[in-house]
Protein backbone atom coordinates (compact mmCIF):
# COMPACT_ATOMS: atom_id res chain seq x y z
CA UNK A 1 0.00 0.00 0.00
CA UNK A 2 1.94 3.29 -1.46
CA UNK A 3 1.34 6.45 0.57
CA UNK A 4 -0.82 8.98 -1.52
CA UNK A 5 -0.62 12.55 -1.76
CA UNK A 6 -3.76 12.77 1.11
CA UNK A 7 -1.73 10.71 3.39
CA UNK A 8 1.19 13.12 3.18
CA UNK A 9 -0.40 15.66 3.92
CA UNK A 10 -2.24 14.46 6.71
CA UNK A 11 1.18 13.46 7.92
CA UNK A 12 2.88 16.39 7.54
CA UNK A 13 -0.20 18.66 8.98
CA UNK A 14 -0.26 16.13 11.87
CA UNK A 15 3.80 16.54 12.67
CA UNK A 16 2.75 20.72 12.77
CA UNK A 17 0.29 20.40 15.16
CA UNK A 18 2.64 17.74 17.39
CA UNK A 19 5.39 20.48 17.32
CA UNK A 20 3.36 23.01 19.04
CA UNK A 21 0.70 20.70 20.85
CA UNK A 22 2.69 17.68 22.51
CA UNK A 23 2.68 17.45 26.05
CA UNK A 24 6.11 17.02 28.09
CA UNK A 25 6.47 13.95 29.70
CA UNK A 26 9.55 12.40 31.42
CA UNK A 27 9.50 9.22 29.07
CA UNK A 28 9.44 11.51 25.90
CA UNK A 29 12.43 13.04 26.97
CA UNK A 30 14.71 9.61 26.92
CA UNK A 31 15.91 7.13 24.43
CA UNK A 32 16.40 4.38 27.22
CA UNK A 33 14.76 1.46 26.18
CA UNK A 34 14.33 0.29 29.90
CA UNK A 35 12.62 3.54 31.07
CA UNK A 36 10.41 3.76 27.96
CA UNK A 37 9.88 -0.14 28.82
CA UNK A 38 8.44 0.39 31.91
CA UNK A 39 6.27 3.46 31.04
CA UNK A 40 4.31 1.68 28.25
CA UNK A 41 3.73 -1.00 30.57
CA UNK A 42 2.13 1.35 33.31
CA UNK A 43 0.05 3.16 30.26
CA UNK A 44 -1.61 -0.09 29.78
CA UNK A 45 -5.05 0.98 30.75
CA UNK A 46 -4.09 3.52 32.81
CA UNK A 47 -4.56 7.68 32.77
CA UNK A 48 -1.22 9.53 32.22
CA UNK A 49 -1.64 11.65 35.00
CA UNK A 50 -1.60 8.70 37.36
CA UNK A 51 1.36 7.16 35.46
CA UNK A 52 3.15 10.75 35.76
CA UNK A 53 3.29 9.85 39.81
CA UNK A 54 4.20 6.19 39.98
CA UNK A 55 6.92 6.12 36.94
CA UNK A 56 9.98 8.52 38.41
CA UNK A 57 9.07 6.66 42.02
CA UNK A 58 9.61 3.20 39.76
CA UNK A 59 12.61 4.39 37.70
CA UNK A 60 14.49 5.83 41.33
CA UNK A 61 14.15 2.42 43.13
CA UNK A 62 14.71 -0.32 40.08
CA UNK A 63 17.12 2.40 37.52
CA UNK A 64 18.18 -0.35 35.42
CA UNK A 65 16.48 -3.27 33.88
CA UNK A 66 19.37 -5.32 36.24
CA UNK A 67 18.66 -3.85 39.06
CA UNK A 68 15.01 -5.20 38.62
CA UNK A 69 15.40 -8.32 37.30
CA UNK A 70 17.65 -8.76 40.85
CA UNK A 71 15.03 -7.74 42.98
CA UNK A 72 12.38 -9.28 44.95
CA UNK A 73 8.68 -10.03 44.12
CA UNK A 74 7.40 -8.19 47.46
CA UNK A 75 9.75 -5.11 46.55
CA UNK A 76 7.95 -4.79 43.37
CA UNK A 77 5.06 -4.94 44.05
CA UNK A 78 5.34 -2.65 46.51
CA UNK A 79 6.61 0.00 44.16
CA UNK A 80 3.82 -0.62 41.56
CA UNK A 81 0.96 -0.74 45.00
CA UNK A 82 -2.20 1.34 43.60
CA UNK A 83 -1.17 0.73 40.37
CA UNK A 84 -3.63 -1.56 39.41
CA UNK A 85 -3.69 -4.47 36.90
CA UNK A 86 -0.93 -6.12 38.80
CA UNK A 87 -0.11 -9.09 36.20
CA UNK A 88 2.05 -5.63 34.35
CA UNK A 89 4.06 -6.02 37.01
CA UNK A 90 4.94 -9.50 37.09
CA UNK A 91 5.37 -9.69 33.98
CA UNK A 92 7.57 -6.41 33.64
CA UNK A 93 9.78 -8.36 36.59
CA UNK A 94 9.59 -11.48 34.70
CA UNK A 95 11.02 -9.59 31.39
CA UNK A 96 13.66 -8.18 33.31
CA UNK A 97 14.72 -11.55 34.43
CA UNK A 98 14.82 -13.04 30.73
CA UNK A 99 16.78 -9.83 29.32
CA UNK A 100 18.96 -9.66 32.25
CA UNK A 101 20.54 -13.43 32.30
CA UNK A 102 19.93 -13.76 28.77
CA UNK A 103 20.43 -10.70 26.28
CA UNK A 104 22.81 -8.90 28.33
CA UNK A 105 20.67 -7.01 29.99
CA UNK A 106 19.82 -5.13 26.56
CA UNK A 107 16.63 -4.49 25.20
CA UNK A 108 16.45 -5.97 21.44
CA UNK A 109 15.47 -3.40 18.96
CA UNK A 110 13.46 -5.54 16.38
CA UNK A 111 9.69 -6.10 17.08
CA UNK A 112 9.63 -9.22 16.47
CA UNK A 113 12.56 -10.58 19.32
CA UNK A 114 10.41 -8.01 21.48
CA UNK A 115 6.91 -10.03 21.32
CA UNK A 116 8.98 -13.20 22.59
CA UNK A 117 9.48 -11.05 26.21
CA UNK A 118 6.76 -11.74 28.76
CA UNK A 119 3.91 -9.14 28.62
CA UNK A 120 5.02 -7.53 25.53
CA UNK A 121 2.39 -7.48 22.54
CA UNK A 122 2.66 -5.88 19.40
CA UNK A 123 2.16 -2.40 20.38
CA UNK A 124 4.47 -2.15 23.10
CA UNK A 125 7.12 -3.50 20.84
CA UNK A 126 6.10 -1.42 18.36
CA UNK A 127 6.36 1.87 20.64
CA UNK A 128 10.18 0.31 22.16
CA UNK A 129 11.50 -0.14 18.78
CA UNK A 130 10.26 3.28 17.84
CA UNK A 131 10.73 5.36 20.68
CA UNK A 132 14.07 4.10 22.35
CA UNK A 133 15.65 3.13 19.02
CA UNK A 134 13.80 5.47 15.95
CA UNK A 135 13.08 1.89 14.16
CA UNK A 136 10.44 3.62 11.16
CA UNK A 137 7.72 0.56 12.64
CA UNK A 138 3.98 1.34 13.54
CA UNK A 139 2.79 1.78 17.21
CA UNK A 140 -0.98 1.08 17.29
CA UNK A 141 -2.69 1.57 20.84
CA UNK A 142 -6.36 2.35 21.32
CA UNK A 143 -5.90 6.08 20.43
CA UNK A 144 -3.90 5.45 17.33
CA UNK A 145 -6.55 2.83 16.30
CA UNK A 146 -9.37 5.21 16.72
CA UNK A 147 -7.53 8.24 14.88
CA UNK A 148 -6.88 5.84 12.22
CA UNK A 149 -10.57 4.55 12.00
CA UNK A 150 -12.03 7.99 11.89
CA UNK A 151 -9.69 9.26 9.73
CA UNK A 152 -9.23 6.74 6.93
CA UNK A 153 -12.16 4.59 7.71
CA UNK A 154 -16.01 3.41 7.87
CA UNK A 155 -17.30 4.50 11.36
CA UNK A 156 -20.31 2.45 10.52
CA UNK A 157 -17.99 -0.82 10.53
CA UNK A 158 -14.52 0.60 11.55
CA UNK A 159 -11.64 -0.99 10.47
CA UNK A 160 -10.14 -4.23 11.01
CA UNK A 161 -7.05 -4.84 13.12
CA UNK A 162 -4.52 -6.09 10.01
CA UNK A 163 -6.14 -3.02 8.13
CA UNK A 164 -5.11 -0.81 10.63
CA UNK A 165 -1.75 -2.21 11.06
CA UNK A 166 -0.91 -1.84 7.16
CA UNK A 167 -2.33 1.53 6.98
CA UNK A 168 -0.15 2.85 9.86
CA UNK A 169 2.87 1.53 8.51
CA UNK A 170 2.17 3.23 5.10
CA UNK A 171 1.58 5.80 6.65
CA UNK A 172 5.07 6.18 9.26
CA UNK A 173 8.16 8.02 7.91
CA UNK A 174 10.36 6.20 6.78
CA UNK A 175 12.92 8.35 8.98
CA UNK A 176 13.81 7.46 12.30
CA UNK A 177 13.36 10.80 14.11
CA UNK A 178 9.90 11.35 12.19
CA UNK A 179 8.63 8.32 12.67
CA UNK A 180 9.69 8.77 16.70
CA UNK A 181 7.38 12.12 15.93
CA UNK A 182 4.45 11.07 14.04
CA UNK A 183 3.95 7.87 16.73
CA UNK A 184 3.47 10.36 19.32
CA UNK A 185 1.33 12.84 17.79
CA UNK A 186 -1.09 9.85 16.70
CA UNK A 187 -1.10 8.84 20.40
CA UNK A 188 -1.27 12.92 21.43
CA UNK A 189 -4.18 13.14 19.10
CA UNK A 190 -5.99 10.74 19.99
CA UNK A 191 -5.48 11.44 23.89
CA UNK A 192 -6.09 15.18 23.31
CA UNK A 193 -8.47 15.37 20.64
CA UNK A 194 -9.75 12.96 18.95
CA UNK A 195 -11.40 11.30 21.99
CA UNK A 196 -13.14 8.24 22.12
CA UNK A 197 -16.82 9.59 23.74
CA UNK A 198 -16.75 13.31 22.54
CA UNK A 199 -14.13 14.02 19.78
CA UNK A 200 -12.83 17.80 19.24
CA UNK A 201 -13.47 17.85 15.46
CA UNK A 202 -13.66 21.95 15.78
CA UNK A 203 -9.66 21.60 17.28
CA UNK A 204 -8.35 18.58 14.99
CA UNK A 205 -5.64 19.49 12.79
CA UNK A 206 -6.51 17.37 10.29
CA UNK A 207 -10.37 17.36 10.05
CA UNK A 208 -10.14 18.16 6.32
CA UNK A 209 -9.30 14.96 5.70
CA UNK A 210 -11.43 13.16 8.03
CA UNK A 211 -14.04 11.08 6.72
CA UNK A 212 -15.54 10.70 10.36
CA UNK A 213 -15.46 14.36 10.26
CA UNK A 214 -17.38 14.92 6.79
CA UNK A 215 -19.71 12.04 7.68
CA UNK A 216 -20.37 14.62 10.58
CA UNK A 217 -20.64 18.07 8.81
CA UNK A 218 -23.12 15.81 6.30
CA UNK A 219 -25.19 14.77 8.86
CA UNK A 220 -25.28 18.51 10.81
CA UNK A 221 -26.31 19.88 7.27
CA UNK A 222 -29.20 18.00 6.86
CA UNK A 223 -30.38 18.46 10.14
CA UNK A 224 -29.17 22.23 10.23
CA UNK A 225 -27.38 21.61 13.48
CA UNK A 226 -23.86 23.98 13.92
CA UNK A 227 -21.31 21.36 12.64
CA UNK A 228 -17.03 20.93 13.34
CA UNK A 229 -15.63 22.73 9.93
Amino acid sequence: MAMDDQSRVFVRKLLIWYKKAARELPWRDTRNPYAILVSEFMLQQTQVSRVLEYFPRFMARFPTIDALARSRPKAVMEQWDGLGYYARARNLHALAKVVSRTLHGQLPDDPVQLQELPGVGKYTAGAVACFAYQKAVPAVDTNVRRVLSRVFGNAKFGMRNAELWRLASTLVPKNGERAWKFNQAMMELGALVCTARVPKCQDCPVKKHCRYTARLNSRNRIHGRAHPE
